[in-house]
């Protein structure tokens, strides 16, 4: 019996030891600057009429700004969004810029990315 309770005195630090890295995980700082990225992409779904392109613009360029002062590179998709929200306000050298500088942070978007370049060039 006194061997069982050994094992079960054994199991709690190995458990608290192998979830130590999950907790630290949940403490580690955001190396993105999330700015109100997450709130324009939820408004453009929850409440398109008030997210026009030209407000989305307007938040994600104020973001990119504080996002260069906070010395903090920009989330995944930023760079993507901003240039969809430009092509849809026909600025396509803007939008060109972007999807350009979504390919270069993250070169896995790449093939999605020349995508959309390509189809900035048909138009």
């Amino acid at each position: 019996m006194e061997t069982g309770t050994t094992v079960n005195t054994l199991k709690l630090p190995l458990i608290l030891l192998a979830a130590a890295p999950l907790f630290a995980g949940c403490q580690s700082p955001n190396i993105y600057y999330w700015g109100n990225y997450e709130k324009v992409v939820y408004g453009i779904y929850a409440h398109p009429d008030k997210f026009l392109p030209e407000v989305q613009v307007q938040k994600m360029e104020e973001d990119m700004h504080k996002a260069v002062s906070a010395h903090k590179p920009l989330p995944p998709g930023f760079h993507a969004h901003l240039g969809y929200a430009y092509f849809q306000l026909g600025k396509l050298d803007l939008a060109h810029q972007e999807f350009e500088n979504e390919k270069r942070q993250f070169p896995e978007s790449a093939v999605f990315m020349d995508r959309l370049l390509g189809n900035l060039e048909k138009k």
